[in-house]
């Protein structure tokens, strides 16, 4: 055998062991770590409601209506496929109209001075998908949500402060509500869209 054919052998027999090692027995392995240490977080945190998958507790859904809380805006309208930011500067002439509009609008639906209004209120995320608002922004919208649910202020906000991460999800950052999960309660509570 020549040293061509040795050193073609050997490197087939590095392609076949380095497949093998990297492209199947890593992945399993990975895969059954994710599956035994987090397995709501290895499958996409879905959040169920009434039995059937309704999303991911880690993506906002655009709301409408006056019966949930509204994330932040989304530079991507909330398509996943396109996650962005909307790379726009703090000086820049269309992130500034585009904060005055949104302050506008959410000041006009939950009837508040436009002073009233948290900057997350009128920003997308960095991802345009975060579901995460501040307690500031979710207490703006409780009473809407209340009265137009039927719901008392005490459930609303009980549902709120359950959907709150605090603790260690908090000791990093600070405190916030994910939209998502509390949309989804507020669902399962009314039992209708």
């Amino acid at each position: 055998m020549n040293a061509y054919a040795r050193q073609l052998l050997t490197a087939l027999r590095f392609l076949l062991c380095a497949t093998l090692l990297l492209g199947l027995a890593y992945p399993v392995l990975i895969f059954g770590i994710g599956q035994v240490v987090a397995p709501a977080q290895a499958n996409g945190s879905i959040i169920t409601v009434d039995g059937k998958a309704a999303g991911s507790s880690r993506l906002a859904q655009p709301v409408t209506g006056q019966n949930f809380f509204y994330p932040r805006p989304s530079a991507v309208e909330w398509d996943a496929a396109v996650s962005s930011a909307s790379n726009l500067g703090p000086n820049q002439p269309a992130l500034i109209e585009a904060i005055a509009t949104n302050r506008a609008e959410v000041a006009a639906r939950e009837k508040v001075s436009p002073d009233a209004v948290p900057i997350d209120a009128v920003t997308a995320s960095g991802s345009g998908l975060d579901p995460d608002i501040s307690p500031a922004y979710a207490a703006l919208q409780v009473s809407r949500v209340a009265e137009a649910t039927g719901l008392g202020e005490a459930k609303v906000k009980e549902l709120v402060a359950a959907s709150t991460s605090s603790g260690i999800n908090a000791f990093l950052g600070q405190p916030s509500v994910n939209t998502t999960t509390l949309n989804a309660a507020l669902f399962q509570v009314l039992g209708t869209p």
